[in-house]
């Protein structure tokens, strides 16, 4: 029986539901999912196994245009993720703009792989006759691409994304163990678990000032023993994320350390702590230091 393998890289602009998408063809929550744009900052592998096929999923940051270091990092992942797909998938939805990522949209139609478009969030058109013409209007755009509308939220049509993947899929012998469910280290899902509690604890700028670094990750038969620092860029910062009496630190420790049970299927012994690094989005050491580079 012939065997497919190949990388599957998910593109398209902040908060259209790539990370959504992702997580549901998956099956398993490896991408942080909030309301608020530029939520993802790596490119994040999910890998999905059957006996004679290996999809390996890639979550990348949505597009923008770079205003600092970490922002310059960020691109240099979605570039790469044009570079190196076997199958892109391009996610829009039904509250983008069509005419947004000009130049973007004219490097992928000019891709000699297939490209899947993937227009979300459905559940949110008033009529079919929208979607409809959404479809059309994308199908000028990217006359190439094979158009499927969906909710990832709903869990609507992703059964029909993942057959279409796998039927353009090249014939190829794994790339991974057939029992690797992701390329990142446990540590690496430890520090996004606490980030995403800081992204929906916090208002303003806090989510974009913050970084998690894990200092100590220490699992035990019983019981897994993190530490971890929330990296900030100013002493007012640190106030807010501390809050006050350490309430608000608190909150957030809590909320993550659940997360962090359900997630690596264990008690969770969580300890955080809030430093002040002014530097951490602007320099290049520091970017290395979180594995951006």
């Amino acid at each position: 029986m012939e065997h497919k393998a190949g990388f599957v890289n998910i593109l398209g602009n902040p908060n259209v539901g790539k990370s959504t998408i992702m997580n549901a063809l998956v099956g398993q929550n490896l991408s942080i999912i909030t309301s608020r744009a530029q939520t993802t900052r790596h490119r994040i592998m999910g890998i999905v196994n059957g006996e004679n096929f290996q999809i390996i999923y890639s979550d990348t940051p949505g597009i923008i245009k770079p205003n600092y270091k970490l922002h310059e990092s960020m691109m240099k992942l979605v570039n790469s993720a044009l570079e190196d797909a076997d199958v892109l998938l391009y996610v829009t939805s039904v509250d983008d703009d069509v005419d947004r990522q000009h130049d973007y949209i004219q490097r992928i139609s000019r891709l000699e792989i297939p490209v899947i478009l993937l227009i979300n969030k459905i559940d949110l058109a008033s009529t079919q006759e929208e979607v409809e013409a959404l479809i059309n209007r994308w199908k000028e755009r990217l006359p190439g691409a094979v158009t499927i509308p969906l909710s990832a939220k709903e869990n609507f049509n992703t059964g029909t994304v993942f057959n279409k993947v796998l039927d353009l899929l090249p014939e190829f012998p794994p790339y991974y163990s057939k029992d690797a469910l992701t390329d990142k280290p446990e540590r690496f899902f430890a520090s996004e678990i606490i980030r995403e509690k800081v992204m929906l604890n916090y208002r303003k700028e806090i989510p974009y000032s913050v970084e998690i670094e894990i200092e100590e990750f220490k699992d035990s038969t019983d019981i897994l023993r993190i530490r971890a620092v929330i990296h900030v860029m100013r002493e007012t910062q640190k106030g807010i994320v501390i809050g006050k009496k350490g309430t608000a630190l608190k909150k957030t420790g809590t909320q993550a350390r659940i997360d962090l049970e359900r997630f690596f299927e264990k008690k969770v012994f969580l300890e955080m702590f809030v430093k002040v690094n002014k530097d951490w989005r602007t320099k290049e050491y520091q970017l290395r230091r979180f594995g951006y580079r």
